[in-house]
């Protein structure tokens, strides 16, 4: 009986170490399941020093570049009015185009969606009643819409109240085209006056003049209109065209050796926004005055 009771103590001295055996393992696989989760959450968490960005999608990343942005008009804003070129330190510089939308703009889309090029286009409100299509092209490929008044008048020879309406009914025509509020506005025939700018500063609107001006209104030819948008490029600059207001094949025809040559001499094409964030203009500027002798 003794040598059975032996037997049976032994058994369950062998169960119980076998089930303690048990117990330990799922404890390890436990600890080591909660270590890894603890792991994966600190190389996911964005506020970790070390951790990598998280994967956004194209959506996503659009947001987060208009975004930074939109701070970066604001930042220009907090120290000038207006501006007439980025900073010099980059390799960026802006084309843009003024008086549209118009029956050439699609086309002139068109071609800077070729050589992925994005511009900023100066639109006049009461033109999308009728090419609103060449706007929404823009938007869609990437480009920036501003502000180039309702009817294109000469600002400095309008009342305070005429001045307002110009700037807010343009900005009231891309909003309903589902286009972002345009931060950036630049006068028609570069005319401008103080009330001018207290409007501007209410409406959160940066002044956007250039350093060069092509002179394509007056269809030069394309070669002409080649040579002085490279002439005057540099980093920075912001060079004036146009894709309405007229005939512009010359313009439309002049753009692909503009983007080569802008390219061959390591210049690349970036909207203001960008041109602004990568390489704002120092403080200090003098305020520019009206360029038609207001």
């Amino acid at each position: 009986m003794a040598d059975e009771d032996q037997k049976r103590y032994h058994r369950r001295r062998a169960i119980a170490g076998m089930a303690l055996l048990a117990i330990l393992a799922l404890l390890i696989t436990a600890i080591g399941s909660h270590g890894s989760a603890h792991h994966d959450h600190i190389k996911s968490d964005p506020s970790s020093h070390h951790a990598p960005a998280p994967h956004l999608t194209a959506v996503e990343e659009q947001a987060r570049t208009h975004q930074a942005e939109e701070k970066a008009v604001d930042s220009v804003l907090a120290y000038t009015p207006a501006v007439t070129s980025g900073g010099s330190k980059g390799h960026e510089l802006a084309l843009t185009f003024d008086d549209g939308p118009g029956p050439y703009t699609q086309q002139l889309v068109g071609v800077l969606n070729k050589y992925h090029v994005h511009a900023t286009f100066f639109a006049i409100g009461e033109e999308e009643r009728y090419f609103s299509a060449g706007t929404a092209l823009e938007l869609r490929s990437g480009d920036v819409v501003g502000d180039h008044t309702e009817t294109h008048p000469m600002l400095a020879s309008l009342s305070a109240r005429n001045q307002r309406e110009e700037l807010v009914e343009q900005i009231a025509r891309i909003e309903l085209l589902d286009g972002p509020r345009p931060r950036l506005f630049r006068p028609p025939y570069g005319s401008f006056n103080a009330i001018t700018f207290h409007l501007l500063h209410a409406l959160h609107l940066l002044m956007i003049l250039w350093s060069t001006d092509t002179d394509d209104y007056t269809l030069p030819g394309v070669q002409a209109i080649v040579q002085s948008a490279l002439a005057g490029a540099h980093p920075g600059a912001i060079i004036l065209m146009h894709d309405a207001g007229g005939d512009r094949s010359e313009t439309i025809a002049a753009l692909p050796a503009i983007i080569r040559g802008l390219r061959k001499r390591g210049l690349e094409p970036v909207t203001i926004p960008r041109l602004l964030l990568d390489d704002p203009p120092p403080r200090g500027q003098p305020l520019p005055t009206s360029l038609a002798g207001d």
